[in-house]
């Protein structure tokens, strides 16, 4: 060695560094596997129902399909619920969580149907049964494969006994609950327009139905006046507007507006290409009339206004269909059509003229049947595929879609008919909203056809008449008394139920729970007979049902079966159409909350959570099934999430490409940072995915590993023996566990609340400046370097309640890496964070002066670490442990807070002074910080070889080359 060489010594070994075998690198995706077959293998589930003594929350499962692989809104669907089940059962619940999945429905029923035309077989020739037991299985297997994939994200739940809408029990009950609207008379058959999907073949209910852009043929069709004595209306044409000419030929009438400004209009003049004729007058609403002659081509020098034409005159009005009297028309539109007033006529758009088919418009059925003139204005033209009835003239067989859903033949069929009758005054296309159906993504249409309903206005007796005397009235007064997460949701389902019809029950299709009832042959619907209500055959039915199936209904001699010996069979028809599968999921709660041991206490679910779309699915009409039979809701609280987009906020389409598979987010991340993903997300609103979002995702899961990480080498070894009285540690600690008592109750009051962005945001931050960036930044030199002091000591102890809080804290999100952090401290073949609650935290730490005070020491510690960053950026310093500098401040609270302090080592210094004097003009100051000042200057003294302090006295010890505070631990370590 040189002479003029220092000596130097190792005092590494004296050191109390961090000591883990955790890893930083998390390896998730190989590793979570692992703990969840060490989950199922010690059954945590089943062991967190053993606790005794809990009050039960019960989240209850929308079901989702049966027929197909997760994507991302099933992974941000489950996930939030997990943490909902999680965050309860550590808040001290017995938080239960049946997952379920619906199996009935035409999705299923399609699949079976592609399977037989590519083997080329016909559904109508298999069995009902056989074909049945062919979709029970279909839901079967996809049931366990979606399991996998759910169990995979890290979701907790009965996994081993999910409910089922085909199980025999569920059949059972859902029968069973058809049968209370059967036997309260709310249930009745019907003859009016429905959404009907004649490439489904079948009625629709709203949240079956979704709306997507079109385009649509437009068309203006003249209506010609008679029976009227007016010479100036006389031979006069009313115009129309339609968007759907395949509803022509069903036409029974037009009607206008009290309300609006009417004129007749006389055609003067033409261009060569028009279909319009000198001489003739047209009626048009004033405010439309230039814009309908404008389609006509005709500008305003080839048309004049006549006269106004007012509600008086148009009641003595009567209307000739366009192809009244068309050869070859056989007298199928001769009748007059009806001409008169209706409420929902406007000026806006059109012609201020409605024409009206009422088989084919909800509008036109429900002014009619109040009219009490439906049998005179309904028509069966369209058949359930479609087409036009074989004999209606000129258009028989016409199809208004394709069985691929594309554009039929029946509109052009029509325009072209029209145009050859004079019927048409002009024509085009618009683009427009237009419902389809969800499932086969074709244009649906209104089509009247016999279905059953509830009826939703009917008074109900019962003993359910306790908020209201309809199921509409008890649903909206329901609606109130639950807790809307986001509050948009209840004003969302209000005006959906405020504005809803009867609710449609019936589907043409084969795979579902079947309506249970009977009809009397011969017997009007409107007569009380017509319905077979009878408690014994009701009891034979759900007998059989609950030991075989809802299958026993569709097999030979199902009706002698249970009519026989109560009614002749001979004088009854068994009703063979479905239930809504809206109706299946509707009921649920009553075979899962009320039915199982695992349910829940009152059979009312703690939280329904799901989708916003849902506001016209399943939480819609589970309010609508619950309270048609048991008069209220069946959830406390509803929480919505909105819809996942890609990072541009482009929806997903597997047209475009941009659909994100959560199992290869799994596979390349890891399923806790899908899961961190979505508890850093505002899931209340619309959510972004892509690459980059979930690259800042890792990131901040880094950190906390990070975090965890630190405090796991600090607590290696650490003992009851070493833990310190609150009361008794310094003030930093005490600080500290007052930010701990005030987050305490941030995340109980967030996860509560379901508020799960704002519990990580509060946690991660607290995790990333209060501890690591603050804190443990601080203290890592007294846990490092001091040998058994109280400093030490508490610090560790700090330490330990912060393990214990973060971990639990944390849970519910990140359920491996917690689980995996747990484990580090707790090894154990039972042992599991999972089987933990989160730990009480004191009233007795919250400090508010305390706090006050450690505010403004932070406040002025800022500004010292910003300005020793400038002079490290400036390579005046190596470390900030080479400074001793001079605050100046001005507030004699602050300077008092400093100076009661170890203001040195809560900045990392050497030394420091704080003074009141005037700061001089080239001290570093802070924009944002007023009356705080620093000026730079070295620390004196030698470095410490052990602790790196720059100190006066370093080497003067009996251990060479180390600073007194150094010097003592050492000589404690070695004896």
């Amino acid at each position: 060695m040189c002479a003029d060489t220092p000596e130097t010594h190792d005092y590494k070994s004296t050191l109390n560094l961090p000591k883990t075998d955790f890893p930083m690198r998390a390896g998730l995706p190989k590793r979570e596997p692992e703990w969840l077959a060490r989950w199922e293998k010690i059954g945590v589930y089943d062991r967190l129902r053993e606790k005794p003594g809990r009050k039960v929350f019960t989240l209850h499962d929308g079901p989702p399909y049966a027929n197909g692989h997760l994507h991302i809104g099933h992974a941000l669907n489950k996930t939030i619920k997990d943490m909902i089940v999680r965050s309860h059962q550590m808040m001290g619940f017995d938080a239960r969580y049946i997952p379920g999945w619906d199996c009935h429905g035409l999705p299923i029923e399609w699949k079976i149907e592609e399977q037989y035309r590519k083997q080329g077989r016909d559904k109508d020739d298999v069995p009902i049964n056989e074909f049945r037991s062919e979709c029970r299985e279909f839901a079967r297997g996809w049931v366990d494969i979606q399991r996998e994939e759910f169990k995979r994200l890290g979701v907790t739940g009965n996994w081993a006994d999910p409910y089922l809408t085909m199980d025999f029990h569920a059949e059972r009950v859902i029968a069973e609950e058809f049968m209370k609207f059967l036997m309260n008379g709310t249930l009745y058959q019907g003859s009016k327009p429905v959404m009907w999907s004649p490439v489904e073949q079948t009625a629709l209910a709203e949240a079956e139905v979704e709306y997507h852009d079109k385009e649509s043929h437009t068309v203006w069709v003249k209506f010609k006046v008679i029976g009227t004595d007016d010479a100036t209306l006389d031979n006069a044409y009313v115009v129309i507007w339609t968007t759907t000419p395949w509803t022509m030929p069903s036409n029974k009438a037009v009607v206008w507006g009290e309300g609006i400004s009417y004129g007749l209009y006389e055609i003067t003049g033409r261009p060569e290409e028009c279909w319009a004729r000198i001489g003739e007058r047209y009626l048009i609403a004033d405010d439309l009339a230039a814009d309908v002659l404008g389609r006509a081509r005709l500008d305003e020098t080839m048309y004049r206004r006549l006269c106004d034409v007012t509600p008086d005159d148009l009641r003595k009005i009567k209307l000739q269909h366009p192809l009244a009297g068309a050869e070859g028309a056989n007298g199928e539109w001769d009748d007059s059509r009806d001409f008169r007033a209706a409420d929902f006529v406007t000026d806006t758009e059109g012609t201020g003229f409605v024409h009206c088919a009422p088989s084919h418009g909800l509008e036109e059925y429900e002014l009619y049947r109040d009219l009490g003139m439906l049998e005179q204005v309904i028509t069966y033209n369209v058949n359930p595929d479609g087409r036009f009835r074989d004999d209606l003239p000129f258009f028989g067989g016409k199809a208004i879609l394709k069985p691929n859903g594309k554009e039929g033949n029946a509109n052009a069929a029509i325009i072209d008919k029209l145009i050859e009758v004079g019927g048409l005054l002009a024509r085009g296309k618009i683009k427009h909203s237009y419902p389809h159906s969800w499932r086969s993504k074709a244009p649906v249409i209104y089509r009247n056809t016999p279905q059953w309903f509830v009826a939703i206005d009917k008074v109900v007796g019962d003993g359910l008449d306790m908020h209201g005397r309809t199921i509409r009235e008890r649903a909206l007064t329901e609606i109130d008394n639950v807790n809307w997460t986001p509050k948009s949701g209840r004003n969302r389902l209000h005006s959906m139920m405020e504005a809803r019809p009867d609710w449609v029950l019936s589907r043409q299709r084969a795979w579902g729970v079947p309506l249970t009832c009977f009809i009397k042959k011969g017997v009007l619907p409107t007569d009380e007979e017509f319905l077979l209500r009878d408690p014994q055959v009701n009891k034979r039915i759900v007998d059989a049902f609950e030991a075989d199936g809802a299958d026993v209904w569709y097999a030979d001699g199902a009706k002698e079966r249970f009519l026989t010996g109560i009614v002749n069979p001979d004088e009854y028809d068994q009703v063979t159409d479905i239930l809504d599968v809206w109706f299946d999921s509707g009921s649920t709660h009553a075979f899962t909350l009320r039915d199982r041991p695992d349910g829940s206490e009152d059979g009312i679910a703690d939280v329904y959570m799901e989708g916003t779309d849902q506001h016209r699915g399943w939480f819609h009409s589970s309010l609508l099934q619950s309270v048609g039979t048991t008069g209220h809701a069946p959830y406390r609280n509803v929480v919505t999430h909105g819809f996942t987009l890609d990072a541009k906020g482009m929806k997903m389409s597997k047209s475009i490409g941009n659909t994100i598979v959560p199992e290869k987010i799994v596979q390349q991340y890891g399923a806790d940072i899908l899961r961190l993903w979505v508890a850093q997300t505002d899931y209340t609103a619309d959510q972004r995915i892509g690459d980059e979002i979930l690259k800042g995702v890792a990131d901040s899961y880094r950190r906390l590993r990070n975090t965890m990480r630190y405090m796991l080498g600090s607590l290696t070894d650490f003992s009851e023996a070493d833990r310190v009285d609150p009361a008794d540690m310094p003030e930093l600690e005490r600080f500290i566990l007052h930010r701990v008592a005030e987050l305490d109750k941030i995340v109980r009051d967030g996860y509560a609340k379901f508020d799960f962005q704002g519990v990580f945001q509060a946690v991660f931050t607290f995790a990333t400046v209060d501890l690591s960036a603050f804190y443990f930044d601080i203290r890592k030199d007294a846990l490092y370097c001091d040998g058994d002091t109280l400093r030490r000591r508490s610090a560790r102890s700090v330490l330990d309640i912060l393990f214990h809080r973060l971990t639990a804290w944390l849970a519910p999100v990140l359920v491996f890496t917690m689980e995996e952090v747990w484990l580090e401290r707790y090894p154990g073949d039972e042992s599991s964070i999972h089987l933990t609650d989160m730990p009480e935290t004191p009233e007795a730490w919250l400090d508010a002066e305390l706090a006050a005070k450690w505010a403004k020491v932070r406040t002025a510690r800022r500004v010292v670490t910003a300005a020793l960053e400038v002079e490290r950026t400036n390579k005046v310093i190596g470390a900030s442990l080479e400074a001793a500098p001079v605050v100046y401040v001005s507030d004699a609270d602050q300077r008092a807070a400093l100076q009661t302090v170890s203001f040195e080592d809560v900045s990392i210094t050497s030394d420091i002074t704080v003074s009141g004097d005037a700061a001089p003009a080239e001290a570093f100051r802070m924009p944002e910080t007023d009356g705080v000042a620093v000026v730079f200057t070295k620390a004196t003294g030698d470095k410490c070889e052990r602790c790196w302090k720059v100190l006066p006295g370093v080497g003067t010890h009996a251990h060479p080359g180390v600073c007194g505070r150094c010097d003592a631990a050492v000589s404690e370590i070695s004896g």
